[in-house]
Parts: structure tokens; C-alpha cells; sequence
């Protein structure tokens, strides 16, 4: 049973990067489409950015151009480069399947862009 578990996140300041790494426990299939999700303070859970198998990469409107997905199907982990933060990507980041399955959420990593 894979489990994810993600890790990079931080305080930066508006304009900073972070890179956010999740990493299964167990093996993920190379065939599987991945995602990173987030979910901000008193916010539904949003989708930020998926790569599919094949490598076609989606991102959310907002993040489009600073944010870059990534995956290393040998390493089985999942990969988000965030530049350019702004004070509104403040939350907390997850690393799940797409479509998602609800028993695969991890703790998520905190990531907070404040002055």
C-alpha cells in the first residue's frame, strides 16, 4: 500500500522559492497520474498541478508560470518548484493521485509566504 509523504515546505517571503518533494513509501506505477493539491485556511482542498504518465503536465490558472511539476518514476516521487510566491499560496500542500483517493491524503507540508 503506498503511502505519500510530503516535505520542503516553509516561511519564505513574497517572491521566494520553495521546492516541495513527496515521496511514496511504497512504489508508485509509471503509469499512474499524479498531483499536488492544496488546501488554504478556510478553502476547499484545490487541485495546483498534475503530470500525467506520459508526462503532460496541468497547472491551475494562478500558478501557471511560477510553479513546475515533476516527477522520477525510478525514485518514486513527485516534485513542485515554486517560484515567484505570493502571500496568496499560502497553505497546505499534498501529493495524491488524480483523480485523488481519499485514503492517500498525507500530512501535507505547510508552506506560508508572509512578510
Amino acid at each position: 500500500q503506498v503511502q505519500f509523504v510530503e516535505s520542503g515546505g516553509g516561511l519564505v517571503q513574497p517572491g521566494g522559492s520553495l521546492r516541495l518533494s513527496c515521496a511514496a513509501s511504497g512504489s508508485f506505477s509509471r503509469f499512474s497520474n499524479m498531483a499536488w493539491y492544496r488546501q488554504a485556511p478556510g478553502k476547499q482542498r484545490e487541485l495546483v498541478a498534475s503530470i500525467r504518465s506520459g508526462g503532460d503536465t496541468n497547472y491551475l490558472d494562478s500558478v501557471k508560470g511560477r510553479f513546475t511539476i515533476s516527477r522520477d518514476n525510478a525514485k518514486s516521487t513527485v516534485s513542485l518548484q515554486m517560484n515567484s510566491l505570493e502571500p496568496e499560496d499560502t497553505a497546505v500542500y499534498y501529493c495524491n493521485f488524480l483523480p485523488p483517493r481519499p485514503d492517500k491524503w498525507g500530512q501535507g507540508s505547510q508552506v506560508t509566504v508572509s512578510a
